[in-house]
Parts: structure tokens; sequence; C-alpha cells
């Protein structure tokens, strides 16, 4: 038997475009060509009974205006919504198919379309229009996507990677998960917190909605248009904050792993925080922040964030490691007040999570509570959300492959 091929692994590079005439007029262009073949495949199935293949509507359906393998991407895109319509209804029966028109679609392009010269991104479209020519300071892509984000115009750049990734350092991190800092992180020589109060933020929003909507909700009759109303914007609310709070999570824990594979951390060791719920009452507010804590969402993240890079994730039991002096191994009665940790042994002082996330560290060595010749901690750096940070910009490089990174220079 022939061995199976490792799946590829993937990064992206987002930036923003401005938005001018001529991408206007090549999105309007690919929904064109959308809403043909739309329209021109359910017409067959409808008058002659016969489902044309994707190979049939590219020969069919074409454009003056776009390169031919971006019109192409057009009509693979209604294929692809087919294709995932038909595994859907087998547990959905009332599942619709794809059958709307769109007045403007993303541009795709293939690596056939695309030149890069000198920082320069050239794209071809159909013979005899200019290419679109954006900034571009990475190597080649192998796919670009241009959509419209309901803000701005954003390009996407997809990088494929086959085989294993290898990380380039022998470094081992400790990262503690939180409430308030969504994790922190300390390889024996920086510390890194990321900032989670935007979104707790979002969390008690969340909340507010609920019971704001849940009120008005509870005042209409069952079945009544009012009553309908009101749930049906009550879901696309939570459906909205929902989403918000998946790309928080995501863009902060990709900013933490990339920065960590930049300092050459080869081991991630995480906090195990599971059975933190577990026969613990602290009062209806904190019970709900603690309930309300996504730690297994962002825990997951990091874990295959970091297989991706090449890095190795371990799970670390974390008691006491809030409440025990890293450098003369005392342990307080109860864990600190405030964000800072002071010992009152030794007088070492340092920031409360940078604390557990270095004795995570130690617990996975096996040398938690020793006393260690441990300095001040230098001052922690932080890593805020930023809304228009994607998963690659200029902070994420490390999630290039080093080739990749060389190439560019960076």
């Amino acid at each position: 038997m022939k061995p199976e091929k490792e799946p590829p692994t993937y990064t992206v590079r987002r930036i923003h475009l401005e938005k001018t005439e001529q991408l206007d007029t090549l999105a309007h262009a690919c929904g064109e060509v959308y809403t043909n073949t739309v329209v021109s495949f359910w017409r067959t199935v409808r008058k002659k009974g016969i489902w044309l293949k994707p190979k049939h509507m590219m020969r069919w359906i074409n454009s003056e205006q776009l390169h031919a393998h971006t019109a192409d991407a057009c009509v693979q895109s209604f294929f692809a919504s087919l294709a995932s319509w038909r595994e859907r209804r087998k547990a959905d029966p009332t599942a619709h198919p794809p059958r709307r028109r769109k007045w403007y679609f993303r541009i795709e392009y293939k690596q056939s379309a695309m030149k890069l010269t000198e920082g320069k991104l050239s794209l071809s479209n159909g013979r005899g229009n200019d290419p679109l020519v954006p900034d571009w300071r990475d190597v080649l892509p192998q796919t670009l996507i241009i959509r419209w984000t309901g803000f701005c115009d954003e390009a996407i750049g997809t990088y494929l990677h086959y085989g294993p990734v290898e990380a380039t350092g022998e470094k081992i991190a400790g990262v503690d998960l939180g409430e308030i800092h969504m994790a922190v992180s300390h390889d024996g020589e920086h510390t890194h917190i990321v900032n989670g109060r935007y979104l707790r933020s979002k969390r008690q929003y969340r909340n507010k909605i609920q019971a704001k909507l849940g009120a008005k909700i509870d005042l209409k009759k069952k079945g009544s248009k009012r009553r309908n109303k009101l749930v049906k914007a009550k879901k696309k609310m939570l459906k909205k904050l929902e989403h918000q709070i998946n790309d928080i999570e995501h863009k902060q824990t990709t900013h933490l792993i990339s920065t960590l594979h930049r300092d050459g951390v080869q081991i991630v060791v995480i906090g195990d925080v599971r059975d933190i719920r577990q026969d613990m009452d602290v009062g209806r507010p904190v019970n709900q922040k603690l309930h309300q804590w996504s730690f297994g969402s962002v825990r997951f993240k990091l874990t295959y964030k970091a297989q991706r890079q090449g890095m190795q994730v371990a799970l670390q039991e974390e008691r006491y490691t809030s409440r025990t002096c890293p450098a003369c191994g005392h342990r307080k009665k109860s864990s600190p007040k405030g964000r800072n940790y002071v010992c009152q042994e030794c007088g070492y002082k340092g920031h409360r999570d940078g604390v557990g996330a270095m004795n995570i560290r130690y617990k996975y060595h096996g040398d938690f509570a020793v006393p260690h010749v441990v300095g001040a901690m230098a001052p922690p750096t932080g890593m805020r959300f930023r809304p228009h940070t994607r998963v690659a910009r200029h902070a994420g490089l490390g999630t290039f492959l080093p080739e990749q990174r060389e190439a560019t220079g960076l």
C-alpha cells in the first residue's frame, strides 16, 4: 500500500485595498458570470432534465472583462455550493440549493494570472483590459481572492505547504489561560500578555442583549408577528456577536503563536483548567463569568495553530501556580489580589498572570516551588486586539515558512 500523503498546511496574507472603479467593474463582471451560471444550470435542469458538470459550464460561460481562470473560479464556486447543499440535505431535507443571483461576487485569481515584480502584484484580466496592480510585500501566493467586507475591499492570498513544518528554536513556553487576560506566555526570557478585555466586553454586551430582548419576548403572545419578529432579531444579533467573539479569539491566538514561533519556542505548555468550574460557587456574577469563559475554544485554537508551525503542545496541571513565588518557592494561603504579585518572603514582584505562566513552565520541567535565581520580571509585552489585524499581516510574519520570509527579505 502506498503511504497516504499528509494534508497540506496553509497560511494566508490579507491586505486592505481602496475601493476603485476598476474593482467595482471586476466584481460586477464576476457577479454576471455567477448569475449566468445559476440561471443556465437550473434552466437546463428544468427543461432538459440534465445536470451539467463544471467542465460544461466553464466552456459555456465566460466574460470579456475577466481572465479565463477567474471566470472559471466563479463557475466552480457555484458547483462547490451545490455539492455543499447535497451533503447538507442528507441531515436537513429543508435545505435550499444555491439559486440566488449576484450583482457583485468575489474576484478570484489563480497563480496562472498573477505575476510579482518588485513588490507589485500584477493580476491579469480579460484581453484588452488593464491588470489590477496592488502592493504585495510577500512571495507569490497560490490563489488570491478579493472580496468586499462591508467596510472595504480585502485581498486574501493563500500559501500552501506540503510536508511537516519544523520549529526553528528549542525554547519551552508556559501559557496561563485567564478570563481577564485571554492568555499569558513566558518562555524564560519574555512575557507576552494577550489582552482579553475587549472579548470580555463582547460577552457582557451579549448578556445584556439576551436579558433585554428576552424580557420583551416574554411580554408578547406566542405565535404573534411581533414576538416572531423579536425572536428573529434576537437570533440575528446573537449570531453576529458569536462571530465577533470567534474573530477576536482567532486574531489574538494567531498573534501569540506567531510571536512564540518568531522567538524560537519549540514546546508550548498550556495550563489545564478544565476542572475549574467543578464544585465552585463564588457568587452569581463571578460564576457567570467562569461559565462563559471560553478557555476550551482558546486552548483548541492555540493547539492547532502551534502544531501547524511545527511546535509541540502539552497540557500541564496548574494548581497553586498563581500563589507560588517563582524565586523562593513560598506559597501564599490565598490567591493574590489585583493583577500584581508580591512575595512577602523575598520581595519578588511580577505580573500575577506572568508568574502563573512562569510556574507552569517550571512544573513542566519538574522543578516547581524550588528556589530559582530569578531577577525582576521585565515589563510584559501586551497584545491588544486590533480590528483590522488579520491572520498574517506584518505582526504575524512568523506564520510564514522560513523560506518565504527569506524570499521577502523580512
